[in-house]
């Protein structure tokens, strides 16, 4: 399972001209699932994220995570974070999972995630054609790689 988690300002996904998540301060994450992927990534994944420090205290110094600072948070399935650029100019996505993987651990992670931080997470629509906006605050742009841990 790959993130990569922006500090945002604000943030918001669009469908078809409507807007289906808009939020302020805090994370938004871009969610990428592969075949060999488990709950035990997700869990891994979502606490890991939960209790990432890129907020800034008051001297500062990235020391808080989103809990600290009452932050909120989208989350986004985005099957292109396994792309493959090995052999010529397109890109294969053979190592991104099928629906049928990717969306239970999908909502398996919004669910964990929800449950880490408190509070409701905003989301996309898994497969949909989306324009998601963000102004990325920092910049700070982090990617996690569940496959990494050790």
């Amino acid at each position: 399972m790959r993130a990569v988690v922006q500090r945002v300002s604000e943030a918001s996904v669009t469908v078809e001209n409507e807007k289906i998540s808009e939020m302020g301060r805090g994370l938004l994450i871009l969610l990428g699932v592969e075949d060999e992927d488990t709950v035990d990534d997700v869990t891994w994944l979502s606490g890991k994220i939960s209790r990432l420090r890129v907020f800034e205290d008051d001297n500062g110094i990235m020391n808080k995570s989103i809990t600290d600072i009452n932050g909120e948070s989208i989350v986004v399935s985005q099957f292109t974070l396994y792309a493959s650029t090995r052999k010529g100019n397109r890109p294969s996505y053979i190592r991104a999972a099928k629906p049928e993987i990717a969306v239970p651990l999908y909502e398996e992670f919004i669910k964990q995630l929800e449950g880490n931080l408190g509070k409701k997470v905003g989301t996309g629509i898994f497969a949909a054609d989306m324009k998601v906006s963000l102004l990325n605050d920092g910049p700070v742009t982090i990617i996690i790689d569940t496959k990494n841990k050790e």
